[in-house]
């Protein structure tokens, strides 16, 4: 057993428009993680969500490393898990599958490696309740992830450095709630329409074709209706359809747009302009795709 480890994980987004809970790619953010033997279990978090997360000890990241151990058939001791988070939780960009993955990956580096890639993303996905956010937080690149009688079944394709511009507004959106205002069925018309713009968008995210992405980067099963329900959601997303390609990232409420580096800034400006206008604060960055997933530093 390894007596201390630190890994690095790191934030994704799901979806990319079209593909609903199949699609996922890893982003240039990251949370960082270290596990050291100890006497007990102490949990510190420096950085985003400290204040919630330094409650208590009982968390998605703990939960997946006692899991770990269980399934292992190993006693759990006593560690020291302190984390520095980058990643804006509460806000699409896969906090929750960071946490799992890096409690999963690190009981299993501490442990000596018992489980396989595939193992972690089965005991991720089943955690998470579906595998679009884990796989790429796990593999790295654009994830497309489906789950078959046999397992989960991945596909894991490189892409080149786009730019991406996220911007987060300070609203209240459960993933509960994210889940809970969308339709019961969809139609065959909106079904087809998806489909086929979403092997479209890998083809674009593959290709760096931010043309065609733009083109193609549309929804007709989750975003219409997400947006509606998210304070200023819809303007910001016509907004960000002028400067490229533009999705809700994940279940929401933040807003990815992929744009070329030199309209970044502006692009930046006139999205959070419009959460704003509204009096809702905004957080944002720019980033890039990350090709690594989960890895020890």
């Amino acid at each position: 057993m390894s007596r201390m480890i630190k890994i690095r994980v790191p934030a994704t987004s799901a979806n990319l428009g079209p593909g609903f809970d199949c699609l996922g790619l890893a982003l240039n953010l990251w949370n960082e993680v270290s596990f050291e033997v100890s006497d007990k279990l102490t949990y510190q978090v420096t950085g985003e969500g400290a204040e919630k997360l330094n409650k208590g000890t009982r968390n998605l990241l703990t939960k997946a490393f006692s899991l770990a151990h269980d399934v292992c058939g190993k006693k759990m001791g006593g560690v020291d898990i302190r984390a520095d988070n980058k990643i804006f939780m509460s806000s699409g960009l896969g906090s929750s599958a960071a946490a799992i993955v890096a409690g999963l990956f690190g009981a299993n580096e501490m442990l000596g490696r018992p489980l396989g890639e595939n193992d972690i993303l089965k005991l991720a996905a089943d955690m998470e309740g579906h595998p679009d956010n884990v796989a790429p937080a796990l593999l790295g690149g654009l994830v497309v992830s489906v789950t078959t009688r046999d397992g989960i079944v991945t596909r894991r394709y490189e892409i080149p450095e786009l730019t991406m511009v996220i911007v987060k507004p300070s609203v209240e959106w459960p993933t509960r709630v994210a889940r809970a205002v969308l339709p019961k069925s969809i139609s065959r018309t909106d079904a087809i329409y998806n489909i086929g713009r979403t092997v479209l968008v890998v083809d674009a995210l593959r290709s760096g074709d931010l043309d065609l992405l733009q083109k193609i980067m549309d929804d007709r099963i989750h975003q219409p209706y997400r947006l509606r329900h998210i304070a200023g959601g819809m303007a910001a997303f016509k907004t960000a359809r002028r400067f490229g390609a533009a999705a809700l990232s994940g279940a929401g409420p933040s807003i990815i747009n992929f744009v070329p580096p030199q309209y970044a800034e502006q692009a930046k400006y006139e999205i959070a302009r419009v959460f704003q206008e509204r009096g809702i604060e905004t957080r944002q960055l720019v980033t890039q795709p990350s090709m690594q997933g989960i890895h020890k530093i």
